[in-house]
């Protein structure tokens, strides 16, 4: 299965997988536009300073995902291929899967009691937040390949 990998020592920081994917996930999908939306798109993928150092949160599409098992209405799935999807009309809005992601990946969704995460923006070849990282600090890889990335 492949996932997004996130290199710490390539990133600068720039925030353009965040824009990359806020502009996707958008309905008139434009960054400059997204901005007046109600609700306002949030991106799926968080960077953060810590400590001088970059660090990422977004879905590890989890083998054995916490979110999947404290869902109660099956909101949080799994696919076929194994990633771990969210299904909004299911979605009540409990936040069970906000409080047991180990990694901070599920978001809650301001103004309509819902949650989002990352789905790897399964319509593309390659999700936007890969393609805007110019420093390279994202892989959409295997774990095999992650390894010989790092």
């Amino acid at each position: 299965m492949r996932k997004i990998y996130f290199l710490a020592e390539r990133c600068d920081g720039c925030l353009a997988c965040e824009a990359a994917c806020m502009e996707t996930k958008s309905l008139t999908k434009s960054l400059f536009m997204a901005k007046l939306e109600q609700p306002a798109p949030q991106a799926r993928i968080n960077v953060k300073k810590t400590d001088g150092r970059y660090w990422s949160s977004i879905c590890q599409h989890c083998v054995e995902a916490m979110c999947v098992g404290a869902c109660m209405t099956g909101a949080m799935q799994y696919s076929e291929t194994g990633e771990v999807f969210h299904e909004v009309e299911s979605c009540v809005g409990c936040w069970m899967c906000v409080m047991v992601c180990p990694f901070g990946a599920v978001i809650p969704l301001e103004n309509v009691k819902k949650v989002s995460k990352c789905d790897l923006c399964k319509d593309e070849k390659t999700p936007p937040c890969v393609v805007a990282c110019t420093r390279k600090a994202l892989c959409y890889c295997t774990a095999e390949d992650y390894e010989n990335e790092g």
